[in-house]
């Protein structure tokens, strides 16, 4: 796999740095941090994870350089205080002992800090606030510039004590230097506003402040938001623009997108393609020499490979992809890859639930996010037999994970296809990405010789009681949630309806897309025919399909 994908595997050289590949850990945070900002052992579990799978560099979540008032959350590390050395040094050298490197990324939050959470009132540029409905923040003076901006030099030069191989500066997403970089937040008259060169400043300022701690040889990483994808914001082309007032100090370019009130191109949606940033990196790369960082749900390592190979950009950058398999490297590099569990792009455990309601990071596709495969080592000790129902993704999951215990499994799925609901809205356009992961379930299945499918079988007490249980695991699934109509559960899927629900709808989808009439065994047969006859009503169901109004 290694030759196959050699441009991944290639060394990267920035500085005194030397990565053994180009996949790149990028900064998300986790809400693993004690109270105080230290680094947590559950926190160093996770990231040895990702270093034993094989990552070339990891860059850990923003830290605080300025707490309380700079702070993103009530557990965010920090690197305002030496106190904070010890644990971070103990993060560095677990991770070295496997052969990657690690960065840590340097953060201020400005407007979208939280009063709630830190007992003042948040700063920024301007008093506007960083997305829809957030707290007013006041606008700093130019002497707590300055403070701030000496802030972050400090942290920086910790960081090279404690032995990170290098940092990165945020300079995107809504947090302080992109709140000046915005004409959006940023409305002052003064130095710091106005002209791109203005609003450049404070970056400018920051970035000059950590060479100026670190030396010439130590590498500084910026993440920018190159499109900030809203009106009046920053494009690409004003970004390359802007990017010329402090570029000069910049080693590595990470070149992401997107503001808060833009975040499904920051977080990327799940219909969005492999790699779609790219362009942006290579537009960045360009124009300025600099080696660019691109990411943006890279799960296939082949467009990985051809992202490299194109020269659009010099590192990979995944986070969510690793959260989901930190083995992802070390299965494309020596295993297979049809043996990723490859990230949905679902967001809900590691975004939508880690920064809305403050939970500690979760993965809807991976229960082990801290442990790994650890859970394999804890063998059965004496025979027993495991008995699921369902063979959609839950049930999989149980049975795999019963199995690769020691444990003899039976799974019973009355269907004749396995994955369940998730195989089933995959197949819309949108979802697609979702069929990732039955389909990387039914593989670590089928691998597994103490694992017995049974599929076309409706489980019965009779059956199961034949199979002489230990345990049985309820895994038969759900529906999809109806909206709360009146009289809705009274015409949907009817026969001659006119009002299907979605998996309805997909299955007539199916059904016109095969051409094939004798394919009726669907919920609503009588209008599938229709649509292969061609009858006006058909017609405006096909108008419907094309253009995927359903969805």
């Amino acid at each position: 796999m290694k030759n196959e994908y050699k441009h991944i595997f290639e060394p990267f050289t920035v500085k005194r740095m030397t990565m053994k590949n180009r996949i790149v850990m990028t900064p998300m945070g986790t809400n693993y941090g004690e109270q105080t900002g230290e680094m947590s052992f559950l926190h160093m579990n996770y990231y040895e994870q990702r270093a034993k799978g094989g990552t070339g560099l990891i860059i850990v979540e923003n830290a605080s350089v300025f707490s309380p008032q700079g702070s993103n959350g009530t557990t965010q590390l920090r690197l305002d205080h030496d106190s904070f050395i010890p644990r971070l040094y103990k993060l560095c050298e677990t991770v070295h002992k496997h052969g990657a490197c690690i960065a840590i990324q340097l953060n201020h939050a400005g407007a979208s800090a939280q009063a709630l959470r830190t007992g003042m009132q948040p700063v920024s540029a301007s008093d506007i606030p960083s997305k829809a409905g957030g707290e007013i923040p006041r606008p700093l003076t130019k002497k707590e510039i300055s403070e701030i901006v000496v802030k972050y030099g400090q942290a920086a030069k910790r960081a090279q004590i404690v032995g990170f191989d290098a940092v990165e500066i945020h300079c995107g997403h809504s947090y302080l230097i992109s709140q000046f970089l915005s004409p959006l937040t940023n409305k002052r008259i003064d130095e710091f506003g106005g002209s791109p060169e203005n609003r450049a400043r404070f970056a400018k300022m920051v970035i000059e402040e950590v060479r100026k701690q670190v030396g010439e040889f130590y590498p500084i990483f910026v993440r920018i938001s190159a499109d900030e994808f809203l009106e009046g914001g920053n494009t690409l082309e004003d970004t390359l623009g802007y990017l010329q007032y402090f570029e000069k100090e910049v080693d590595v370019f990470d070149v992401s997108a997107g503001l808060n009130g833009s975040i499904q191109y920051q977080i990327d949606a799940n219909y969005l393609p492999d790699g779609w940033r790219s362009y942006m990196a290579k537009a960045v790369k360009e124009r300025y020499g600099k080696p660019c960082m691109t990411m943006g749900n890279i799960r296939d390592p082949k467009i990985a490979d051809d992202i490299l190979a194109k020269g659009d950009a010099d590192l990979i950058g995944m986070g969510r992809g690793l959260i989901a398999d930190p083995e992802w490297v070390n299965k494309v590099e020596f295993g297979d890859i049809q043996d990723i569990r490859k990230c949905i792009s679902c967001n809900i455990g590691c975004a939508g639930h880690r920064i809305g309601v403050n939970r500690p990071i979760r993965c809807t596709i991976n229960p082990a996010v801290n442990t790994g495969e650890d859970y394999k080592k804890l063998r059965v000790k004496r025979p027993c037999n495991v008995v699921v129902i369902g063979g959609g993704t839950a049930g999989l999951e149980a049975a795999c994970t019963a199995a690769e215990v020691g444990c003899t499994t039976f799974l019973i799925e009355k269907k004749g296809n396995l994955g369940g609901l998730a195989a089933e809205i995959s197949k819309i356009p949108d979802k697609k990405r979702l069929a990732d992961f039955p389909n990387y379930l039914i593989r670590r299945a089928e691998k597994l010789k103490n694992l017995f499918i049974f599929k076309n079988t409706e489980a019965t007490v009779e059956q199961v009681k034949n199979l002489h249980p230990d345990i049985i695991v309820n895994s038969t699934g759900s529906s999809p949630l109806l909206p709360p109509i009146k009289g809705l559960h009274d015409v949907i899927d009817r026969e001659g309806g006119k009002v299907s629900s979605i998996l309805n709808m997909i299955q007539l989808n199916e059904c016109f897309d095969s051409g094939e009439t004798e394919i009726m065994n669907i919920g609503d047969s009588v209008r599938a025919r229709r649509i292969i006859e061609g009858t006006e009503e058909a017609r405006n169901i096909l108008n419907v399909l094309d253009k995927r109004d359903f969805l």
